[in-house]
């Protein structure tokens, strides 16, 4: 895909767009923009894991809600939830980012896309290049394909999507974008496509030149 045509169609959109070479950049880049005592959530993330963040955000000087601590409780989790509604900074990735600069996220719980549509003052999405697909019929197949299968798997989801390692609703010739499993721990629930945004500048987007996360 076209990362230059992807960053200037998010611009477009109202949301700041930035590509970062290597995943090495990200924290230094967050360094600059997140102020000390600043209070910050993440969303669950292969991708904020892999660049650093999680670790960066635990030892910093932050009021971080963090959901990945050990042993934490379900009335905890929730709480976090409810914190991060209000935080200064909530970090997540996509599962997919359009050329169009659409940004497309499905989720389980719903946390995640919660706060990205409303809630915390400034959105971070950092995404690798392999979240870069041409149009929203390409991000729903990402998802069906890639990402669901792949994060269903992760956290042990008993659910066709695991165990097949794809969306149950491709068995069918034309699966609409919500077709899928009736599993009780199916994680694709509500869907979001994220484009022009009226506050401006407040979604930011960081696009990284390597392939992380699902």
């Amino acid at each position: 895909m076209d990362i230059q045509k992807t960053i200037k169609s998010l611009i477009k959109n109202n949301m700041q767009a930035y590509v970062l070479e290597d995943k090495s950049e990200v924290v230094p880049y967050l360094q600059k923009l997140i102020k000390t005592g600043s209070k910050v959530g993440a969303g669950g993330s292969v991708t904020l894991v892999q660049c650093g963040v999680i670790d960066f955000l635990r030892n910093g000087n932050y009021v971080f809600f963090d959901r990945e601590k050990p042993n934490i409780t379900n009335e905890e989790l929730e709480e976090i939830f409810e914190k991060e509604k209000h935080t200064d900074f909530y970090l997540c990735s996509a599962n997919a980012i359009t050329e169009n600069g659409e940004l497309y996220n499905v989720d389980g719980r719903s946390n995640r896309i919660s706060c990205i549509v409303h809630g915390p003052k400034n959105v971070i999405i950092v995404a690798g290049k392999n979240k870069l697909v041409k149009n929203l019929e390409q991000a729903v197949h990402r998802v069906k394909t890639i990402a669901a299968p792949k994060n269903c798997k992760r956290l042990n989801f008993k659910n066709y999507c695991a165990s097949a390692g794809i969306c149950v609703s491709l068995n069918k010739k034309k699966p609409a974008m919500t077709d899928g499993c009736d599993s009780l721990q199916r994680s694709c629930c509500n869907y979001l496509i994220s484009t022009m945004q009226r506050v401006r500048g407040r979604v930011i987007v960081l696009i990284i030149n390597e392939d992380l996360g699902y």
